[in-house]
Order: structure tokens, then sequence, then C-alpha cells
């Protein structure tokens, strides 16, 4: 057949045979059949007939099974040839080595006849061999290849698929000028830093203008060869697809070819993804939702349904933002957004992107768990900021209440019980006290209330406590107590225990207006693995629990996690302060145990706390759990030595100073770290004792009692504090021969502990200077 018999439509007659195989296995069992009938040995002609039959009967086989197959690769040919037929664009079929074997009517007309695809292309590309070994070479990797070549004032897209049997199909679309005269492909000029040197008439009828720069159409100022960009057009905005090539140093011809057109999402490829997906219209209304997105948003049908009904919480409105969507602004930015029809509080993240034409497709993930962390989180940030509140405020008020109590007790010296002002003051004094006791509920939330820590019996602490108890929840309930035997020890302090199973007491009986039952149990537990709730984590050992159960009317499940925070309270206004739970939880902390809660509406309460348990080596290794004070000395008591008075808070400082004064003692008054290394710098000066506050402006009380120890060593030193001593760190643990005295504190505590640290400085000296004595 003739070349150009490829190029009008009829198929070729090819070179390759179809029998090979089965003429080879008829051939075989010929031959044996004649040399059978010429081997005299009856045997061996009886074995050649055997294989002759076998051969034969073989190759019979063969071929009628490549007959359907030849039939069958026809057939796909010939449908193929036929939906190529009418292609506006010229489409070959031609084999590995490019020799054509199909040719439609549009390939027909545009190119000249030839045996192969480089010479039918060689009229429109200058090097069609380089380009089509190129293609050839990925179409045999992955089954599809296709480049643009820009050629004048135009482009061609060449185009190569696998089609099966050897075959591959080429198909070539021209985007040059049509010979009508139109403008053909728009095509920019491009110089260095993205300076648009020349347009044809193409791009100027196609943006409307003379662009300067590339920066004008997509964002910087350099492109990526096969970049989509959405870009500004004189009809408002079109999506074109970038081909650049080289022209030279700092130059490139970029054509503006209108992007594949990928066609609207399936309705079934969305409905088998395994994420939820929505299609949305640009105004809202939702064209399509897949199972995961139905179940998502619990969802029976689409019929009427706009994407603000099921979300709120943009911030702005939602219609505004699909707009945006629609034009290509915000494209794949994730929304936090509050699914309005759900049962519970439900975030989803939902980020919009193209689905074909003018819709959208919504893509959503379920961020309830993530937005429940950050909640967590922001609460964790406020409680840590409202503690160190209130432990500040509480370190200011116990500065106060030292000055007001102080005064008050010396105003108490010059007056006696039958004075007329006697009951005033002894009022003042009460109600400090209790001001006193208030700061120490801030001090516990915020854990750094000052704690005596001892071994305690949980039982014996109980039963103590049972009489007091039992008055405050009243007749109409009952309490009841039960202990395990052989209970561990706890260490903890007495007082802050007692305050925490009255707080969780009083609760109980406040939940049950008519009546019911509180119990108390005591058990031990032993962990062999982490125990896990509620953000926490009990490493595995001995444990000692407390439970508070009640019958009341329970916690709804959505306050259960605010019942600690400050300042909440589930009661009526006026009848509770909401630091209740809020300094149970800092003291639980604050000795190192956990504190759980269980409720059921309608059903009650219960308080779980977990303490570690002590070893009965602790226990005797512990140190005494009191120690017997010794007699407070009167004002009549007289005493000598010099004591330095440093301290900030000019009230606390005349207080102190003028008190012990009263005591006999000669006292310096200093407002500063800075003017007690100042009054210390004296060499002359003999100081007996400091008494100094811990936190100061400038230098703190360790920091300046470092300095001054390095002249004076043997100097006592009294720290007083507003905060707890162990909730000041390490900042005072190398400061030797120093004690720790509490805010608020009254004269005869204060004159107390002046009178102790001397006296222990005077036995000191004593056993110094026994042994000079005794060797004189």
């Amino acid at each position: 057949m003739s070349e150009a018999s490829v190029l009008t439509g009829k198929r070729p007659v090819t070179a390759r045979s179809r029998i090979a195989h089965w003429a080879a296995a008829l051939l075989a069992g010929v031959t044996c059949f004649v040399v059978s009938v010429l081997v005299p040995d009856r045997t061996l002609s009886v074995a050649l007939i055997s294989a002759g039959a076998v051969f034969t009967f073989s190759g019979a086989l063969l071929g009628l099974w490549r007959l359907p197959a030849r039939r069958r690769a026809a057939s796909a040919n010939v449908t193929l040839e036929a939906l190529l037929a009418d292609d506006p664009a010229p489409c070959l079929l031609c084999t590995s080595d490019f020799a054509l074997h199909f040719a439609n009517d549009a390939a027909r007309r545009n190119f000249a006849a030839d045996a192969s695809l480089p010479g039918l292309l060689r009229g429109r590309l200058a090097h069609p061999a380089a380009l089509l070994q190129r293609l050839g070479e990925e179409v045999a990797r992955s089954g599809r290849a296709s480049e643009d070549v820009i050629v004048g004032d135009g482009a061609l897209r060449v185009t190569g698929r696998d089609a099966g049997d050897g075959l591959t199909l080429w198909r070539v679309e021209d985007f040059s000028a049509p010979p009508t005269g139109e403008a053909g492909v728009p095509t920019l000029a491009v110089g260095r830093k993205g300076a648009v040197l020349a347009m044809n008439t193409a791009a100027r009828a196609l943006l409307g203008r003379r662009v300067r720069a590339l920066s004008e159409l997509i964002p910087g100022d350099a492109v990526k060869d096969g970049a989509i960009h959405d870009i500004p057009v004189a009809t408002g905005t079109a999506r074109y697809e970038f081909r650049s090539i080289s022209a030279g140093p700092g130059r490139s011809e970029i054509a503006l070819l209108p992007a594949p057109d990928t066609g609207a999402v399936s309705d079934i490829l969305l409905e088998t993804l395994p994420i939820a997906l929505l299609k949305v219209a640009a105004d809202g209304a939702i064209l399509a939702a897949n199972r995961e997105a139905r179940a998502l948003l619990e969802l029976d049908g689409i019929d009427g349904v706009r994407l603000g009904m099921l979300f709120e919480g943009l911030g702005r409105p939602i219609a505004d933002w699909l707009s945006d969507a629609a034009e290509g602004r915000g494209l794949n930015r994730p929304e936090f957004l509050r699914l309005s029809r759900a049962r519970e509080e439900t975030f989803l993240q939902v980020a919009l992107t193209r689905g074909g034409g003018l819709d959208l497709i919504a893509v959503m993930t379920d961020a309830t768990e993530l937005k429940t962390l950050e909640a967590q989180f922001v609460q964790s940030q406020k409680m840590q900021a409202i503690g160190q509140l209130a432990g500040g405020i509480a370190h200011d008020f116990n500065n106060l209440l030292t000055a007001i109590s102080g005064h008050c007790d010396l105003l108490l010296l010059r007056h006696t019980r039958g004075d007329q002002d006697y009951d005033d003051l002894v009022q003042i004094n009460q109600n400090a006290n209790r001001a006193a006791a208030l700061v120490g509920q801030l001090l516990a939330f915020s854990r750094k209330q000052p704690m005596k820590a001892e071994l305690l019996d949980l039982r014996e602490t109980l039963s103590d406590l049972t009489h007091l108890l039992n008055r405050l929840v009243g007749a109409q309930i009952t309490l009841e107590l039960r202990h395990e035997p052989a209970l561990p020890a706890i260490r903890g302090d007495r007082r802050q225990l007692e305050q925490v199973m009255m707080n969780l007491v009083v609760n109980a009986r406040d939940a049950m207006p008519e009546g019911g039952r509180i119990l108390v149990e005591t058990e031990r537990l032993t962990l062999s693995a982490p125990l896990r709730r509620d953000r926490a984590m009990v490493e595995p050992g001995d444990y000692v629990v407390v439970k508070v159960t009640d019958t009341g009317t329970g916690i709804p499940p959505d306050q259960v996690r605010k019942v600690f925070e400050p300042f909440y309270t589930t009661k009526r206004s006026g009848e509770g302060t909401g630091l209740g739970l809020s300094t149970v939880y800092g003291i639980i902390k604050q000795t190192g145990g956990f504190i759980f809660l269980d409720s059921e509406v309608g059903k009650g309460t219960t308080f779980k706390l977990i303490f570690p348990a002590q070893s009965a080596t602790a226990r005797r290794d512990a140190a005494p759990a009191a120690i017997p004070a010794r007699k407070i000395r009167d004002a009549a008591d007289a005493a000598e030595g010099v004591v330095l008075i440093v301290e900030d808070e000019a009230p606390v400082r005349a207080f102190a100073a003028r008190g012990l004064r009263l005591k006999g003692l000669t006292v310096i008054e200093a407002d500063s770290g800075e003017a007690a290394l100042d009054i210390l710098s004296d060499p002359g000066l003999s100081v007996d004792l400091i008494v100094s506050d811990m936190i100061m402006p400038g230098l703190d009380g360790p920091t300046w009692v470092r300095q001054a120890r390095e002249d004076r060593p043997e100097t006592g030193v009294i720290f007083v504090s507003g905060y707890a001593a162990d909730s000041l760190g390490d900042s005072a643990g190398d400061v030797g021969n120093a004690t720790f005295l509490q805010k608020p504190f009254s004269l005869n505590q204060l004159a107390q502990a002046v009178h102790d640290r001397l006296r222990d400085e005077d036995g000191a000296m004593a056993d110094d200077q026994a042994p000079v004595r005794s060797g004189r």
C-alpha cells in the first residue's frame, strides 16, 4: 500500500504474521508423521506418531485461541478509529517507531502525506523528532504525555496516549491564529524582573490594557512553566495556563492558553471520597453532599439547605465569604465554624476550593477536639493568671493586716479589760484574724498558702472533725463515716485538710435541700499502672482515697468542668463566693494529691480525693508532728540587743519597730535593701539580729542579706513575707542561720521570734567561748 493510503483513511496491510506460533507447531507435527514412516524401529515409530499428534493438536488449539484475540483487537481498533474520525483536532495512531497506522479527517486536511509522524509535523516545527522522542518515552513510562510548543504567534499542543496493541494515539491541537484574521494565542514578551516588553494583539484584546509588569497578572515577578492562574481580563477574571519558552538571555515568551477544563466534580466521586465534602453554589445553596458530609452534618436531604443555615461564628456574613471564594479570593484557607444544628457543641474546619465553573467545594474536618484543647489551654492560662493575681493580692493584704493587727496590739497594751475602748479593739483584732483566714483561701487557690506538713492518720483526723461536721449538716441530713482498717498515713496540713472536708460537706448539704445522706469513706488504693483521667495522670504506687458522696441534685455535665474555677458557683446569688472548691483544688494539689468529680443529675455527686500513702519507714523517720510552744512573753518582759528592721511597707515597719522598742530592744530601721547595706557599711555598728522582708523593690531580702553576710557572717536573720516560705522557692535556701515568720503576725509573735533568735545567738556564743574559758 502507498504512503498516501494512510492519510486517505484506508487500513494498511502489515507485514507482521499472526500465525507464526501455530504454524510452527503444525510443521513439527507433520515432520514427526513423515519420519515415523521411514524409521524401521516399531517402538520409535509409535513414539514419533504420538509426538506428531501432540504438536498437531497444540497448533490447532493455538490457532483457534488466537482467532478471537485477532478479531477483538481488530474490533477495538475499528471502534477507536470511528471515535477519532470526527474529532476537530488532528489525531493519528502510530507505532512505537512513529509509523502511521491511522489518521482522521482533520489530520488529512492539515498535514501533507507522509509515512511517519515527524514528517507530518516538520511543516509546523523545526525539529519535531526530538519533541516526539521525549514525549514517546514519557508515554512508555506513564501512559500519557503532553507539551505545548510556541510557534510564531501561536502554539501547538502535542499530546500522546497509550492506545494498546503497540499503538500510540497522538493528538495535535493548534492554537495559532486562524486564517480568518483573528488575533491568535495571547503572547507576552517578558524581560528581567518580570517586565513585560511586548504584547501581541491577542494579549491586548484578552487583557483589555497594556500590562507593564508580570506582577499585574500573578503574584511575584516570575512564572512557573505550566502554572495555572486566575488573571484579570477585560471581561472579569479567567483561568489561564502560562506556557514559557526561552527567547534569549533574560528574555522569555509566555503564551496564555485556556486552562484545561477539568469539568465539574462528579457527584459519584464526591460520594466515594472518605472526606466530608459539599458542593456549594456561589449563592450558598448546597448542590451535593457526600456520605461523610451528611453524617457529620446530620442531614437527611439537601433540598432547600443553604450553607448559612448550617454554620455560624465566621465573624462576617457567610454570603461575603462565598462571594470572595467565587472570585478566587481566600481559597483553601480554613475557617473554624460552629455547627448550628448539632445537639452538642461541634466545631468544623471548613476550606473552600473551586469545583468547576462557578461552583465551590467545601472541605470539612471535625475540629471539636482541637477547639476543646484550645479552650482548655486558654482556661489553664486564665487559671494561672488568676492564681498569680490572687497570690499578689494576698501578699498585699497580709501587709495591710500585719499593720492593722500590729497597731491594734499596741493599743491593747495601753488598755485593760475594763476600759471603754477595750471591746472595740478586740473586735478589730478578731475581724483582722477573719480577714487573714480569707487571705489564706486566696493563697490556697494560688497554691502559696503556708503549709505545715505532718504525718496524719485520716481516721483520727476525720473522727475529731465529726462533731463539727454534724453541726454543719443539720438534723435533716445523715452523715456517715466508713474507714478501711490498717489505713496508711498521709502527709499534709491538718488545718488545711479540715478546711477541705468542711467545704465538701457544706457543698453536699446545700445540694440536698430536702435532706439526704452524706457518706465519707476512706480506702487504700494500689495502682500497678498509671491512671489517666481528666488530663491528669496518677503514677503507680500506694494511695489513700477519701470519697465524699451525697444523694443530692447532681451537677449538669456542662458545669462539671467549671466547678473548680474561681468565683464560679451553681448556688443562687448571695449564697456562695465561688472560692470553696477552687480552694479545695489548690490545697489538694499543694499536698501532691488529686481530686476527681463524678456526678449524675438527680442521683448525686461524689468527690474523690487521692493522697500519696506514706510508708512505715517515713513515719518512723519523720519529725515530731508538733513542737511544744514556749510561753509567749508579755510586754513587761525586757531584752537587750540591736535589731535592724528592713521593710518597704512603712506601716508594717513602724509597728514592728515600735513594738520591739517597747520590749527593750534597740531598733534601727531601713526601707530597702540598699539602705540596709549602707547602714551596715559602718564597721563600728554592732547588729545582733536582722528582720527583713523577702519581697522588696530593688534588692530583695535574700540578695542583700547575702551581701551583708560577707562582712557579718554570724548575724542571725528573720525573714518575713506575705507569701509562704516554700512558695519562694530556692531564693533563700542558701542563706544559713535564718528563720521565717509568716505575715500577718501579732506583736507577741514577732517579739517571741526575736527573743528566741537572740537567745539562740547568746547560747551559741557561750558554747563557742566555753573552751576558751576552761583553758585559762
